[in-house]
């Protein structure tokens, strides 16, 4: 199988089956992902808060995008790779925005880039698209504009969001994110754009979903968001394994013969 390339995921848009992308900040979880069949892979800049404890994007630099989506992009054959330009490079000029997304592509040998935003990015997707550069855009909840949006709420501006929607599909984005925005004015954008629409948090009729990894596999720690739905305990399996090594180490049991050369 060939990897996903960003006009096999447009080409998606409306199928019976939904689009299924999650994020990966790291070799082995990628590659994991990837075995089990997903259509993309999100280097995503949450990584400053589920990786780096953070608690917001704005800190996470690029050379910080590039470090982990190098790693996620050698561990990768399949899925679709997406990377997100970090703030604040995607609200200055277009030159900034295209030599920033240049060198994500050409170091980490990840296939497009995510930029936060609508119709005041409308030009810098253009620009980017123009370069040679696919784009996914991001509207609804924009961590990266948390401060100026008033906190991690839901937006509900249907006139604003599908004005943002529109221009940043005429501008050339191959797909969306649309985060945080009410099923119904979800629904409305979905059906207003030909481009994928992936929702988090904005019901079940865009075209496919995105999670964050930690969430789906129950490992985050604290406040975890009314629409995460997560499928193993994988942070209490951690915490026992470790409880138990350390019994074992602690009693004299580990390491046993089999687990000694002769």
């Amino acid at each position: 199988m060939t990897q996903i390339t960003a006009p096999q995921f447009t080409a998606r848009k409306g199928a019976a089956e939904k689009l299924v992308v999650l994020t990966a900040y790291d070799y082995t979880t990628a590659q994991l992902i990837d075995e089990a069949g997903v259509d993309a892979i999100l280097i995503g800049d949450s990584l400053g808060m589920v990786v780096q404890g953070r608690g917001s994007t704005l800190g996470v630099t690029l050379d910080q995008m590039i470090y982990h989506a190098e790693m996620v992009g050698r561990a990768v054959t399949k899925a679709l790779t997406v990377v997100d330009l970090p703030f604040p490079i995607n609200h200055y000029d277009t030159g900034a925005a295209i030599d920033a997304a240049a060198r994500i592509l050409k170091e980490t040998g990840c296939q497009s880039v995510k930029l936060e935003g609508g119709e005041a990015q409308a030009d810098t997707i253009h620009a980017l698209v123009t370069a040679g550069i696919p784009v996914m855009a991001h509207v609804g909840l924009r961590p990266q504009s948390v401060h100026q949006l008033g906190g991690y709420k839901v937006q509900r501006d249907e006139q604003r969001l599908l004005a943002d929607a529109r221009a940043a599909s005429e501008a050339g984005a191959y797909g969306m994110v649309i985060e945080c925005v009410p099923s119904e004015i979800a629904k409305s954008i979905t059906a207003a754009v030909p481009i994928p629409t992936i929702g988090i948090g904005a019901g079940p009729d865009c075209d496919g979903q995105v999670l964050v990894i930690h969430d789906v596999l129950g490992m985050t720690t604290g406040y975890v968001p009314r629409f995460v739905r997560s499928y193993a305990k994988v942070g209490e399996t951690i915490k026992e394994a470790t409880a138990a090594f350390a019994k074992d180490v602690r009693g004299g049991e580990f390491p046993g013969p089999s687990e000694a050369f002769k």
